[in-house]
């Protein structure tokens, strides 16, 4: 049996968080009023509506595994994203000996974590 688990994350706006993704290679495969879907290979983000959010104060997340961290992690600084503030792009940390980590933190203040080897 194949299983796919996806990450939901809230939108205050979907044009602007579809645009956000956009620039991180993503694109739109399903959306409506209620309920957005964004692709990039095979990951897979899914957005909720959400137009009260404070993006200073959401605690809500999810985790992208990589083989290949350094190149994402380029990919990713190709869009200008400033180290601080809302949205922002972390640098690498070391996690473990074999694991090493940068987070993305979206226009909504979602953190996604990029973790891989």
């Amino acid at each position: 049996m194949a299983l796919t688990v996806t990450a939901n994350l809230p939108s205050r706006d979907f044009t602007a968080t579809e645009a956000f993704y956009g620039r991180l290679g993503f694109t739109r495969s399903f959306r409506d009023e209620g309920w957005m879907i964004l692709n990039r290979d095979q990951t897979i983000i899914e957005f909720f509506p959400h137009p009260e959010l404070d993006p200073a104060t959401s605690w809500f997340s999810a985790c992208f595994r990589t083989d290949d961290l350094n190149a994402l992690l380029q990919d990713y600084a190709a869009i200008g994203l400033p180290s601080d503030g809302i949205p922002r792009l972390t640098g690498l940390q070391r996690i473990t000996d074999d694991l090493r980590m940068f987070a993305v933190i979206d226009l909504d203040g979602s953190l996604i974590r990029c973790i891989g080897p």
